[in-house]
């Protein structure tokens, strides 16, 4: 009897199913997509047939065809070839790319699709097939045009006029772009503004000789009668005030106490994992969604399990299974008790426009399985972010945390003028912490100082001693700087990019040397402002936020079958090529000059780079004058495997006869981590831990047994260096 095939993307996914579904079924990995349209072309050729159509000239790469000749080998002999590929677009359009390649026949053909690795989930995905998704597929075709269109033709445009190789514009990058530099605007421009506070330092009376005062603080809030705060723009202004309560009695003028219930954040999406992951465990959003995706696909739990431990992390949306739920509600039942139960399951409603609601939350394939319980089976990595998810999870189905709030007005009346001053002292104490005996989200400032606002038990009219007065300065702060984590949520705040896409668009803006992550912070390099003007001058549709959110907004009619995939890339295209057309005339070739002089002959030095990438700076005045020198190591773009904090840096041995290259972390001495090989951007497609490279085009994993070729990212576009002929 002839067993059945399962297509998979990776050689882990592969073996858990395989595990799974036992031995009537045989388990392959495609590797990722095995048909892409074409890296390499003649110039002026983008792989797409325009002429209405948009139709895309898809190839299979060289290094993909031994993987489709063993497919194809195993297709032929089984009766029915399921294709089980994640649960997106990208997943669809991977099934459907098998479909076409391995020429299968549709009634020989099931798609499966699972939101979780686990026996129930598997089990429960094969006994529903369905067919492949055409308006799913088409979304992501849209998607990969759309981006071929904006990147081939850009790209080029952009190295040529700015004198510079490899520089990239795309349809997604270029808007996270924009928002990184205008954010870097905002702060050069910022101009501080001088504002003071008074701080009173009162304390409660003693009980008796023994009693001790209970002292704290209460900051000046306005004139007597006033019912909004003053704001105090002078420290001569601040002064008087200090000045006129000088000998002045203080006593409690009205107690207002209330009950403040806090809710549970909702359950983990792409987005606000990456944010937390970013905040609390200092992960990147790249190495998040490696280390989500290892968990998602499997990880050996000892005696030969292996078993999904997440559900699938790229989604937008907060649904939760109902056997989940019911899952986790006995489990908070019985290791903390019914007050912590609500009575009824907590729903959350999705608030990211076009959110997949038929997709779950992230969340751990079972509540049951705590993360000290499997810790021993996890990396450190693992271990931490599971541990992340599994805590969401529960809390946001535990009862609400009680606070009780409370504020005290103080009256202070000079004895000079007659004058009365109203001061507020406010304070909270956690009648029961909920939720918060587990989970408490990063940022929640009032969550993280609640028990340290303790005020004394106060009562109305009641008088208090007096300790001093302080008048404090301030200044008004510039805006922060973009994180990683930041960014992805302003990105998702304007309806830009989706789960499958946030990581590649933060990581691709620093690859392409646009943007650098320093100190956790992204700042933009030379090139990037740069770029963006240009771009915002000549390519204002493309730019516009409102108009890329809305693009998004159009591929999800696409998928949901509401629009024609080809009348939204028609609707693009027409007015993009004038806007090109006019660019091609109008930016002038020009240089990015760096504020450095040419110390030969005095012209403006500007950046260049290498055809491997490396930056340097070359004069204006090149051919005439070939002075160049090199620009300061900005770093491999490679996160240090080690701290998971550190950028990875080419460094020059001190000793030795052949003072040889080797990579080390940004952040030595707090860390030693170093290697001779160097590291790649890609990670690796098996493992999604670090690959370093091993010969021209070839790559081997610092962790696992893979070899091959450098695998291909998911970008928007490609350099102009892939327009090259070949």
């Amino acid at each position: 009897m002839a067993r059945d095939l399962v297509i998979v993307e990776s050689p882990t996914k592969a073996r858990t199913i395989e595990r799974i579904l036992g031995s009537r079924y045989v388990v392959r990995a495609s590797m990722g997509h095995v048909r892409d349209l074409p890296r390499f072309l003649k110039r002026g050729d983008i792989g797409v047939k325009i002429n209405g159509s948009f139709r895309p000239e898809y190839v299979i790469p060289e290094d993909k065809r031994p993987v489709i000749n063993e497919l194809a080998k195993l297709a032929k002999d089984a009766d029915i070839v399921y294709l089980a590929t994640d649960p997106d677009r990208e997943g669809e359009a991977i099934s459907w790319h098998l479909a076409q390649a391995l020429k299968l026949q549709s009634d020989r053909t099931r798609r499966v699709v699972s939101h979780e690795i686990t026996p129930e989930g598997i089990r429960a995905a094969f006994q529903a097939p369905r067919e492949i998704d055409m308006d799913l597929v088409n979304a992501q075709q849209a998607r990969r045009v759309l981006d071929r269109v904006v990147g081939f033709n850009l790209s080029p445009l952009l190295s040529k006029k700015l004198m510079c190789q490899g520089l990239s514009a795309g349809r997604v990058q270029s808007a996270a772009l924009r928002m990184v530099v205008e954010r870097e605007q905002e702060i050069e421009a910022f101009v501080p503004v001088e504002s003071w506070s008074i701080e009173a330092r009162l304390a409660k009376h003693g009980n008796g000789k023994s009693g001790a005062a209970a002292a704290f603080t209460a900051e000046f809030f306005a004139p007597e009668g006033q019912k909004r705060q003053m704001s105090i723009a002078e420290g001569d202004e601040a002064r008087a005030i200090v000045q006129d309560l000088e000998g002045a009695a203080y006593a409690v003028s009205a107690v207002t106490r209330r009950q403040v219930r806090q809710r549970p954040s909702p359950p983990f999406i792409t987005s606000t994992l990456q944010q937390e992951a970013g905040t609390k465990l200092r992960f990147t959003a790249t190495r998040t969604m490696q280390v989500a995706q290892q968990l998602y696909e499997g990880v050996g739990l000892g005696g030969g399990e292996s078993v999904g431990l997440i559900t699938y992390m790229r989604t937008d949306s907060t649904n939760l299974a109902q056997s989940a739920l019911q899952e986790v509600r006995e489990h908070i039942g019985k290791a903390y008790g019914k007050e912590y139960l609500p009575a009824q399951p907590r729903a959350y409603k999705t608030k990211v426009k076009g959110a997949q609601e038929a997709h779950e939350a992230i969340r751990p394939t079972s509540s049951l399985r705590t993360p000290e319980q499997i810790r021993r089976f996890l990396t450190p990595e693992q271990y931490r972010l599971y541990d992340l998810v599994w805590k969401r999870f529960v809390a946001c189905q535990m009862a609400d945390a009680l606070v009780n709030r409370t504020s005290v007005d103080i009256a202070g009346r000079s004895v000079r003028s007659g004058n009365g001053y109203v001061f507020r002292a406010t304070g909270m104490v956690v009648t029961f912490p909920g939720y918060q005996v587990l989970y408490q989200e990063s940022g929640d400032t009032e969550a993280a100082g609640q028990k340290d606002s303790r005020l004394p038990d106060l009562e109305k009219d009641e008088s208090l001693l007096y300790r001093g007065l302080e008048p404090k300065q301030h200044f008004s702060q510039p805006p922060h700087r973009f994180t990683e984590a930041t960014l992805i949520r302003k990105m998702e705040e304007q309806g830009i990019g989706r789960p499958s896409t946030y990581a590649t668009i933060v990581s691709t803006i620093q690859r392409r040397g646009y943007v650098k992550r320093d100190r956790g912070v992204l700042r933009p390099l030379l090139a990037g402002p740069v770029v963006n003007s240009l771009l915002l001058q000549h390519f204002s549709r493309v730019m516009d936020l409102g108009f890329t959110a809305k693009m998004e907004e159009e591929l999800d009619d696409v998928a949901r079958g509401e629009r024609d995939w080809q009348d939204v890339l028609r609707a693009f295209y027409d007015p993009f090529v004038l806007d090109l057309e006019h660019a091609q005339e109008r930016i002038p070739r020009r240089g990015i000059e760096t504020g450095d002089v040419c110390e030969e002959c005095g012209r403006p030095m500007i950046l260049k780079r290498n055809r491997k990438g490396g930056e340097f700076l070359s004069c204006s005045g090149y051919p005439q004058c070939k002075s160049a020198r090199p620009l300061a190591n900005p770093g491999s773009g490679v996160t240090c495997p080690q701290c998971a904090e550190g950028e990875l840096r080419e460094r020059r041995a001190t000793k030795g006869r052949r003072r040889s290259t080797f990579y080390g972390c940004s952040r030595y001495p707090q860390c030693d981590f170093t290697t001779n090989q160097k590291p790649l951007p890609e990670p690796c497609p098996d493992c999604g831990r670090m690959l370093v490279q091993a010969g021209r085009g070839k790559a081997k994993c610092t962790s696992c047994e893979f070899k091959g070729p450098v695998p291909e990212q998911a970008t928007e576009q490609e350099t102009e260096k892939e327009l090259v002929e070949v």
